[in-house]
């Protein structure tokens, strides 16, 4: 087929756009409540376009396909069109509106498709909710005044960091003693509530260390309560669930945590020899150094970018007090958590040092959304006045360093993340950095020494656990593009379908 040929085909097949009323109600910053009018003629020239297509092909008895009259085709296939008319006007109608210039949706329209009826005659009207961006003037953020922390990463904080590198690849030596602090435990537990049980787990690791943390609540004086104990002791304490725990019914109430000891090791450096260092995929001490070195270099860039964003992002949102709907903020917050769990497997943090990010972040879940949406709202607006979009090399870069975190191939993060919906978020991360990497460099910056993220001594340790449950996943899309089956109805003959 010649260009001009296919340039003709396109041409023909190309539908014209769908002419619709749309009446747009603010009912606050972020919601607007949308009325969406399809005009009769355009109901009629969707009703002839689905009968065009489907008469030359349709069986009836005693005509043969595509040869019975217009009228008896119109009358048998009645209640099929219809639903599949309503299915194209609500699905054309839907993306025009989105897409267009009335507002910008950060969500999926909320209405009941079941009860928008498509009239017989008369023109064709339904109406929804949707979640908005807010809008607002960008705010200046050049010239702005920052302080950068800067470390020096020497032998002496790579020493440190080896006992802990050590723990993801090797299990210690078994204890036939009394528990210590930063010993790996293995533990079994129960949570009752009034004497009923709530919650339990099985065999979860831990490092012993003050403070025990779960998504939902923190145990202080852990490390006393285990310390001396052995395999198969059993000991238990009260924990308070947060307020912003998933389990309205859960919140602030006290529980009873029953723990079981099953297994104690512990490991130190002047155990790593040749066999271990073979085993770990290293051929010298001073490799699995450098190894180490590589993740706190890694580790302490995230940190120093998430001290310039605070401080912008704490400028550019000074005023953005915008009412965000408790929709919105449910609906988010699982997406704000696996966009942070992201941004710290690409900064090469280990699983236990993420567990202990989102643990932090989930029992203060409201909050920390809240602010999450903000910022972005913030960035995003600055990122489109800038034209920044993310390249298709900046979506490989990230997921070569999550996968590498990840001890998984490109390939298999990038289907995870496709098939879980997660691509919004690598792509919401990149955008943001892009933009806090531009403000940074057109900001007047101050460099001051930062030791704190080495010197702190880790006194909490992280189940990745909630006691009163998970939030909620997102909810499945309010709407399709296939119409619903009519029972005991003609079937409708199946559309040409072209590769």
């Amino acid at each position: 087929m010649t260009s001009t040929e296919t340039d003709v085909a396109v041409a023909e097949n190309e539908k014209p756009e769908l002419k619709v009323d749309v009446k747009v109600e603010v009912k606050s910053t972020c919601e607007r409540h949308v009325v969406v009018t399809v005009p009769r003629a355009e109901v009629d020239r969707y009703y002839k376009q689905t009968f065009d297509e489907i008469s030359p092909k349709a069986e009836l008895p005693g005509f043969r396909a595509g040869k019975a009259p217009r009228k008896l085709v119109e009358s048998r296939f009645k209640e099929q069109v219809a639903e599949q008319v309503k299915s194209s006007l609500v699905m054309d109608s839907l993306q025009q509106v989105t897409g267009g210039d009335y507002f910008s949706a950060i969500g999926e329209p909320d209405f009941e498709y079941e009860s928008v009826d498509l009239p017989e005659s008369g023109d064709f009207v339904y109406e929804f909710r949707i979640e908005v961006r807010p809008e607002f003037d960008t705010p200046k953020w050049e010239g702005l005044a920052l302080e950068r922390p800067v470390c020096e990463i020497d032998d002496k904080r790579v020493d440190q960091q080896l006992t802990q590198t050590l723990s993801r690849f090797t299990s210690g030596e078994a204890v036939d003693g009394g528990c210590e602090l930063e010993d790996q435990v293995v533990l079994n537990a129960t949570f009752t509530l009034d004497g009923k049980q709530v919650a339990s787990f099985d065999e979860e690791s831990v490092r012993v260390r003050p403070k025990l943390s779960f998504g939902d609540a923190q145990i202080d004086g852990f490390g006393k309560l285990i310390s001396g104990k052995v395999e198969g002791d059993q000991f238990s304490t009260t924990v308070k669930i947060s307020d912003s725990a998933a389990n309205e019914t859960l919140r602030g109430k006290e529980v009873e945590a029953n723990f079981e000891i099953v297994e104690i090791r512990r490991i130190t450096i002047e155990d790593v020899g040749a066999q271990t260092l073979e085993s770990l995929g290293f051929e010298t001490a001073e490799e699995l150094r450098g190894f180490v070195r590589k993740e706190l270099e890694k580790q302490f860039s995230y940190h120093q970018q998430q001290a310039l964003r605070k401080q912008i992002v704490a400028i550019l949102t000074a005023g953005a007090n915008w009412e965000l709907p408790e929709s919105l903020i449910r609906s988010q917050t699982n997406r704000e958590m696996q966009r942070l769990v992201l941004e710290l497997q690409r900064s090469g943090f280990p699983q236990d040092q993420i567990t202990s990010y989102v643990n932090i972040a989930r029992r203060n879940a409201r909050e920390s959304t809240i602010a999450a949406l903000r910022e972005h709202f913030v960035l995003e607006k600055i990122a489109e006045d800038m034209q920044l979009e993310p390249s298709p090399q900046d979506y490989d870069k990230e997921l070569e360093l999550i996968a590498e975190q990840s001890d998984s191939t490109v390939r298999k993060v990038r289907a995870r993340l496709e098939k879980t919906g997660q691509m919004d978020a690598v792509r919401n991360q990149i955008v943001e950095r892009m933009v806090i990497e531009k403000i940074a460099a057109a900001a007047k910056l101050t460099d001051i020494k930062d030791d704190d993220f080495f010197t702190q001594k880790r006194n909490e340790s992280d189940i990745d656990f909630t006691i009163s449950g998970d939030i909620a996943d997102i909810p499945d899309a309010k709407h399709d593009n296939e119409p619903p089956v009519v029972p005991g109805a003609a079937k409708l003959p199946e559309a040409d379908k072209s590769e």
